[in-house]
């Protein structure tokens, strides 16, 4: 049996989260013992894997920025003890650390998880900047490089990644959980005082730069003035500075009494059981965009912007838009309104069966580490 440790800076809400868990339960369990090991403790995910019988999981107490050394000792001790023959860290400082252990575990293999694309680090501080450009340093001696998007791929590549060492693998929709309910939509929007005939749009993701809220405000405040019953969502945690400043911005706009800010939820498939319409309005940064392929699966038809891989996901059952561009967006919308909505969500749950199940996660990745596994025969 292969013994296989994911690495990864935290289990919170987030899209890399959500897909390592997904895939823990769904790779084989007679071809791989697993474990998982995260730098921070809780998070929305972490529950959810310990649960699992067949996973070890392990979290190394990082303190903070500056618990450096001793949890780089942790960090050691730890990952020698478990020995794996793949480590498979998930994101940027992850894969960082995984060259670091290489040095203590020559024999481990080493699998580079990649989960966003063309990201705008001028947006973000110091030290994401070092740590990105050090990840793309260390790509060069990573035994393989697993992308979840050809848009990631492609970027990827640009920045120095070696193209003959990675794969694309897609991301995976649990189907059984997310999947069209009515009902359990009806009692979030009865929860939020929406009405049934009442037209709600929704946005789902942290409060970041690279989810360009502002885009969808804009494109909010230019509906309004076209449709009067409707209503918007943003759910997401984000840093109170930034988000205070949105929802600013969204009382500027006239939209104080047509939207929410709200926190994440654990029902997530009932959140988007409530929406008319998913929107992405993502400016830079996304690799493959769990939230669209989870609100499709549930039926629910998606108005998305030309960014990584969302127009991919959408395919034909929904609408691309030009980025930073809120008239798009909001015509965008209109068309999902007046178009046979019944026939879109029938399209969109269908194209998440047949193009991006949790099966089909499953098959690729075990692939990909099947074929790293033989590198360690030759």
């Amino acid at each position: 049996m292969v013994h296989i440790c994911f690495l990864i800076r935290q289990l919170n809400e987030g899209g890399a989260q959500r897909q390592l868990a997904t895939l823990v339960k769904g790779l084989d369990r007679s071809k791989f013992n697993i474990s998982v090991m995260t730098l921070y403790a809780g998070g929305q995910f972490c529950e959810e894997i310990k649960r699992l019988d067949h996973v070890n999981y392990i979290c190394l107490e990082k303190g903070g920025r500056w618990d450096v050394f001793p949890f780089l000792f942790r960090l050691i001790r730890q990952a020698r003890k478990l020995n794996p023959d793949l480590l498979h860290p998930y994101l940027c400082t992850a894969n960082c650390l995984s060259m670091f252990l290489k040095l203590f575990m020559p024999k481990t293999r080493m699998i580079f998880g990649v989960r966003a694309s063309n990201m705008d680090l001028s947006r973000y501080d110091w030290l994401a900047r070092y740590v990105y450009r050090l990840e793309c340093f260390l790509s060069r001696f990573a035994d393989c490089i697993i992308v979840n998007s050809e848009a990631g791929y492609e970027h990827a590549v640009s920045q120095g990644f070696p193209r003959m060492s990675m794969n694309v693998v897609p991301n995976g929709i649990d189907i059984e959980r997310f999947k069209p309910d009515r009902q359990s939509g009806l009692r979030v929007r009865e929860e939020w005082g929406v009405g049934e005939k009442e037209i709600l749009i929704g946005l789902v993701g942290r409060l970041d730069p690279m989810k360009d809220h502002p885009t969808f405000l804009k494109a909010a405040s230019l509906l309004v003035n076209k449709i009067e019953h409707v209503r918007f969502v943003c759910l997401g945690t984000g840093p109170k500075p930034y988000r205070d400043e949105l929802v600013a911005t969204g009382n500027t706009l006239g939209l104080s009494d047509r939207i929410f800010w709200m926190n994440p939820r654990s029902d997530m498939p009932s959140v988007y059981n409530a929406f008319d319409i998913v929107t992405s309005s993502s400016s830079f940064g996304e690799g493959f965009p769990n939230v669209i392929g989870e609100a499709m699966a549930c039926g629910v038809p998606c108005v998305v912007t030309k960014v990584g891989d969302s127009s991919r996901v959408v395919g034909d059952t929904g609408i691309v838009v030009p980025p930073n561009n809120p008239k798009a967006l909001a015509e965008g919308w209109s068309q999902i309104l007046t178009g046979d909505k019944k026939q879109a969500a029938l399209q969109a749950r269908l194209r998440i069966q047949n193009n991006f199940s949790v099966n089909q996660l499953a098959q690729r990745t075990e692939k990909v580490l099947n074929g790293t596994l033989q590198l360690m025969l030759t």
